[in-house]
């Protein structure tokens, strides 16, 4: 369990390292002058020296520049209130470091330093959080996921390859009754993992209190029946002084996840939860593309799920290749990639691809991703399949395993009815 918040903090005492927050801008004035700026405004200095900021204290709490790479005009307008002549645009990546003595490792107040008022500034007409550098401090404070591939894979009862999962389709509206019966029948075909959709969470037509103990108990007979149990991630997002009562009650009836939105609930939320959790916390980034979308403003997956992980988000979405969304694919893969890499010596997250995912992807992501430590979610690649959902997990399923082994979509489909069926319906890739 992550360290309860008290009087007396465990980062107290905390006086030496830095973050480094890297960051892409635009500008039309002198990049050096422009950085400095970035760095005043978001530690010691204002727009005008004032009278206590001695050198004393700037040399204790002043954030500093510590490099500047520039980049090739990107040729796209400034946002709106930009300083300068945008005929003379230059770009670069700008690296600031900024005293750990100024906020400790604290996700709430590091993000105030970072960004806080930096996408205000009429210095910079385009300006994105790309990266963060963060000091072995955090890492006393936050210990992350609590479950992670390994410990997901253990309660799916999949050791090996990719996990193979499901939204429930409709998203909002079914009945208990109806849920019900649709978790019975792709639970009896095999599926992993069921997650609830984003946009339902504890609503009075079928509230936790309803839904939660109707699913475990189809699930629980689903494991009667075939030996496994499907982890169902239960979307318990809410305000913070319920999420714990949330948890509570999936974890009394035997439930194996639960799932959050990171942007709505906010890091502290998330790691409120994770203080308290026994579940696998299942990270879902709605609402990140308010964040992220625009080249020019926001904050990078980069360091959106440095942050998710380190809060205690076990799973994160990633999108996936071919999705419905905006992403490229190359942006996925990246995004693939980052939630792999190890950070500050662990905190290792399970990679969540979904948004219009289909059996025909399976060949092409695996052999760009080149891993099978994937959640692998299709809602409409499921429901939508012309013989059912219990005909869509199997032909995920089998696409999946044709990838695994080498064996061509082709010659898979010619012995698998479900497959040949879902190929011609969504296509291949």
């Amino acid at each position: 369990m992550a360290p309860a918040v008290t009087d007396s903090m465990p980062w107290e005492g905390v006086v030496s390292g830095v973050v480094r927050a890297t960051y892409e801008i635009e500008t039309a004035l002198p990049l050096e002058a422009v950085a400095e700026v970035m760095a005043g405004e978001q530690s010691s200095g204002t727009f005008v020296r004032v009278a206590r900021e001695t050198s004393e204290l700037r040399a204790r709490h002043a954030a500093t520049v510590a490099a500047i790479e520039e980049l090739p005009p990107s040729g796209r307008p400034p946002l709106p209130g930009a300083s300068g002549d945008w005929r003379s645009a230059r770009r670069a990546l700008v690296s600031i470091d900024f005293p750990l003595r100024n906020f400790g490792p604290s996700l709430s107040n590091l993000l105030a330093a970072v960004a806080g008022n930096l996408f205000e500034l009429r210095e910079v007409g385009a300006l994105r959080l790309v990266d963060l550098d963060l000091p072995a401090a955090f890492a006393k404070v936050y210990p992350g996921p609590s479950f992670g591939v390994t410990g997901t894979r253990q309660l799916v009862d999949r050791p090996t390859g990719p996990l193979i999962g499901t939204i429930v389709k409709p998203s909002i509206g079914l009945s208990a009754a109806e849920l019900a019966e649709l978790v019975a029948e792709i639970g009896d075909a095999g599926i992993d993992f069921i997650k609830d959709d984003e946009l339902q969470g504890n609503p009075p037509g079928l509230p936790l209190s309803e839904r939660v103990p109707k699913v475990m108990d189809v699930l629980k007979r689903v494991a009667d029946r075939t030996g496994r149990m499907p982890m169902y991630a239960f979307n318990i997002t809410d305000d913070i002084a319920r999420l714990a009562d949330n948890h509570d009650l999936v974890l009394a009836a035997g439930g194996t996840c639960v799932m959050v939105c990171v942007n709505t609930i906010g890091l502290a939320g998330v790691q409120y939860l994770r203080e308290r959790c026994r579940l696998p916390i299942h990270g879902h980034r709605a609402m990140f593309g308010a964040y992220s979308r625009s080249p020019q403003l926001g904050i990078d997956f980069v360091v959106f799920q440095k942050l998710a992980r380190l809060a205690g988000a076990d799973h994160i979405h990633t999108n996936g290749i071919r999705n419905k969304f905006y992403e490229s694919d190359e942006q996925v893969l990246a995004s693939i990639a980052a939630v792999r890499a190890p950070f500050l010596g662990g905190y290792p997250a399970l990679p969540v691809l979904s948004s219009g995912q289909s059996p025909g992807l399976a060949h092409a992501t695996y052999a760009a991703v080149g891993t099978a430590d994937l959640l692998v979610l299709a809602g409409g690649g499921v429901h939508g399949h012309p013989g059912g959902a219990a005909a869509g997990v199997r032909a995920m399923r089998e696409a999946w395993d044709a990838a695994l082994v080498g064996e061509s979509l082709d010659a898979r489909a010619a012995r698998v009815p479900e497959l040949a069926a879902a190929l011609t319906t969504f296509g291949r890739y």
